[in-house]
């Protein structure tokens, strides 16, 4: 059985638009730092350049409504879009941003039309970035858990508390944030979902000195924050989903975040591991001319694939409106477990090499010891590996007599 995709005319066609407007849009020199902490002032304006062109073509977000910024394309041409801009090693967007894959999301699900209207065609068109703030000192895992209070005070909210292991480098317009807007109603009926403008007094930002950043995927977040709030006022107009409703807004780029989303795109790593095994010699030949390296370069190479056929599952599911259950955090499982154990083969394989980014006897210009850190990161952001599975246990039934639906994902 073939299951590699074929492609009408039609497709075809479009797949040359794109490749010619890339090639004359895509913004020369740019680069792709081992550590996406190293991403340049320089770079990441590159980039939003980019995320702007492809925003007013409607490529930035595809497959969203045209009437909130989106391109209103069907899923062959987003498919295309997301190929093409993967051979030049870029995402959708090309920069750090969590807006329109799992917040604007949100917005478009549980938002009023006056807030879809406001929030939207900003992010869709790449003029806004946005962080989502989530995780807290007693609320990581347990979302429901979280403390950061927002109390009414006429029409505003006015917001006080602290969130943790958040957004990225060089800042955003935006963030959005659950909070806990009842302290005495039932667990779960007790949120609250905002949009805030960073740009309001009392919002502090102080980056945090990690291993290294892990984010909820795409393009690299290169550092992650605790960012405080001290008494900020915002509108009321910017709770998303009404009073208490949190939780079910939530709920939507959570099942996204938890990898229901899926996403096109190969693994460079890989490419990246092969092309220096088959440069690199030990005893006078090639590293690929070594049986035992060749076996582990294959487990590398099966454990990359699944998790890319994982993705490539999801990402049709979702935009195809399939029904999901299990799918996401079955392939955010995978994935966080995977990178471990093709770090631990890729350890066997190239020994202390793979540990340092020296130019010399580092490998891969320092994306080899990268993956080695960021494999051990990345088992907790994004929902814990444990999580995936008791999210899985409950969609599948086990535990429990009634199954656990998926988040909404709208129509």
């Amino acid at each position: 059985m073939d299951f590699e995709p074929t492609y009408t005319p039609e497709q075809e066609e479009f797949r040359r638009e794109v490749r010619d407007w890339l090639k004359d849009n895509m913004p020369e020199g740019i680069v792709h730092p081992a550590d996406p902490i190293d991403l340049s002032e320089e770079q990441y304006q590159k980039r939003r350049d980019l995320g702007r062109s492809l925003g007013s073509k409607g490529w930035l977000w595809p497959t969203a409504p045209t009437e909130y910024g989106g391109g209103g394309l069907s899923l062959d041409h987003a498919v295309v879009i997301e190929e093409e801009m993967d051979s030049y090693g870029m995402n959708i967007p090309p920069y750090y941003d969590s807006g329109g894959r799992l917040g604007g999301a949100s917005i478009l699900v549980w938002g009023t039309e006056e807030q879809k209207q406001r929030f939207l065609p900003p992010i869709m068109k790449g003029e806004v970035r946005t962080w989502q703030l989530l995780t807290e000192p007693e609320a990581g895992s347990d979302l429901a858990n979280a403390k950061t209070s927002a109390e009414r005070d006429g029409d505003d909210y006015i917001i006080n508390g602290q969130k943790i292991y958040v957004g990225s480098s060089l800042g955003a317009d935006y963030v959005w944030t659950i909070t806990c807007t009842d302290n005495e109603a039932p667990r779960h009926e007790n949120l609250g979902w905002f949009m805030i403008p960073t740009d309001l007094p009392g919002i502090t930002i102080q980056p945090m000195d990690l291993l290294i950043a892990g984010g909820e995927g795409g393009a690299g977040s290169g550092v992650k924050n605790t960012v405080y709030f001290d008494n900020v006022r915002v509108p009321a107009t910017n709770l998303v989903g009404g009073e208490n409703q949190g939780w079910k807004v939530a709920s939507t780029h959570l099942e996204l975040e938890h990898g229901t989303g899926g996403r096109i795109g190969r693994n460079w790593l890989v490419d990246r591991l092969f092309d220096h095994c088959k440069t690199t010699q030990r005893r006078g030949e090639p590293l690929t001319k070594d049986p035992d390296v060749r076996d582990r370069l294959i487990d590398v190479y099966v454990e990359a694939e699944i998790a890319r056929l994982f993705n490539l599952r999801n990402y049709w599911m979702r935009h195809s409106k399939a029904r999901i259950t299990y799918e996401g955090p079955q392939s955010s499982y995978y994935r966080k477990t995977s990178g471990l154990r093709m770090a631990g083969a890729i350890l066997d394989i190239l020994g202390p090499s793979a540990l340092t980014f020296d130019p010399v006897l580092g490998a891969a210009d320092g994306h080899i010891e990268a993956h080695q850190r960021s494999a051990i990161v990345a088992l907790q952001p994004g929902g814990t590996a444990d999580i995936q599975k008791v999210i899985m246990a409950r969609r599948i039934g086990i535990g429990r007599e009634v199954r656990e639906q998926a988040g909404a994902l709208g129509s």
